[in-house]
């Protein structure tokens, strides 16, 4: 059974006026990305800062510096030793949201985790499309592992995180650290995350429309990431078909009423068969997106707050 307050959401969400998928553009889905909590909490600093271009950027094509915005928590007030980082990458399909879409999101598990989050801008697609934000994603390993003394961060304690495509990307980038020999990655927490482009599994089909997040659109969304090349069949992009042995530990978090649930469970079940320590929850009652929607799922903050406390 849906929360009653995702019920209440939900009557809100599908009464909006929705452009046809057809005609709606990249453009027109990024202005409908608001900040998704209004509501935040005070950390002890935040930082903005760039990843400045390196020689091995120039040589994958990388001109622009990458953004990345640092948030301290309150745990780091006069205190002299690193503390944990989290390297967090936002949803939005590849495609939409931005740092300040998931500032209330990454203020929570700054506090909860008093630890250091490191939000990375990566590039979104079309304009950049596969594999461009995977590499954006190890790009901002390298420098938080190089960096880390500068920026107050224990080198041997980084995690990834992210939550839907932003899942998708944390979860690569511990195929990528793997496969790369490092940095090494304490532990990678996915979000309801995006792990294939299958987009037919019994959930994607029982939930395809009127629960936020739907069928098509996930498809749209995979659309704008690969273009009409055949990168689907890269590991890199679908990890339920990819070789997930020697990975870190994994917590996996999906939503009951989301098309992205099944996937979510099958990548846990692939991990664990494989070897990792996973820890799965399926939020009962929940909705894609229900961590963003603070303001509206009290639960969303109740569990950030359980994984990261």
């Amino acid at each position: 059974m849906l929360a009653a307050e995702v019920e209440t959401l939900l009557v809100l969400l599908n009464s909006q006026p929705n452009v046809p998928l057809a005609e709606l553009t990249p453009e027109m889905m990024r202005k409908t990305t608001l900040p998704l909590a209004e509501n935040v909490e005070p950390v002890f600093k935040v930082l903005n800062t760039e990843v400045p271009i390196a020689a091995l950027d120039d040589e994958a094509g990388n001109s622009e510096p990458l953004a990345v915005r640092i948030y301290y928590p309150h745990a780091a007030e006069g205190n002299a030793s690193t503390l944990p980082a989290i390297l967090f990458f936002h949803g939005g399909g590849f495609v939409a949201c931005d740092l300040d879409t998931h500032d209330g999101m990454c203020r929570t598990i700054c506090n909860a985790g008093a630890s250091v989050v490191v939000s990375v801008d990566y590039r979104l697609a079309p304009e950049a499309r596969f594999p461009a934000a995977p590499e954006d994603a190890y790009r901002a390993l390298l420098w938080l592992n190089q960096e880390a003394g500068e920026l107050g961060v224990d080198a041997n304690a980084i995690s990834v995180c992210g939550d839907s495509a932003g899942g998708n990307l944390a979860a690569v980038l511990c195929l990528l650290a793997r496969d790369r020999k490092g940095p090494t990655i304490q532990k990678q927490i996915l979000i309801y995350p995006v792990t294939s482009p299958g987009c037919d599994t019994e959930s994607h089909h029982k939930f395809a429309e009127g629960y936020f997040l739907g069928r098509e659109q996930m498809q749209w969304f995979w659309r704008h990431y690969l273009g009409d090349t055949a990168t689907a069949v890269t590991p890199y992009v679908d990890l339920l078909a990819a070789d997930v042995s020697s990975l870190p530990p994994a917590v996996i978090v999906t939503a009951e009423y989301d098309p992205l649930c099944d996937e979510g469970k099958l990548y846990a079940d692939r991990l664990k068969a494989a070897g990792s320590t996973v820890e799965y929850r399926c939020a009962a009652g929940q909705i894609h997106g229900f961590c963003s929607f603070a303001d509206h799922i009290p639960q969303g903050r109740e569990v950030l707050v359980g994984l990261f406390g």
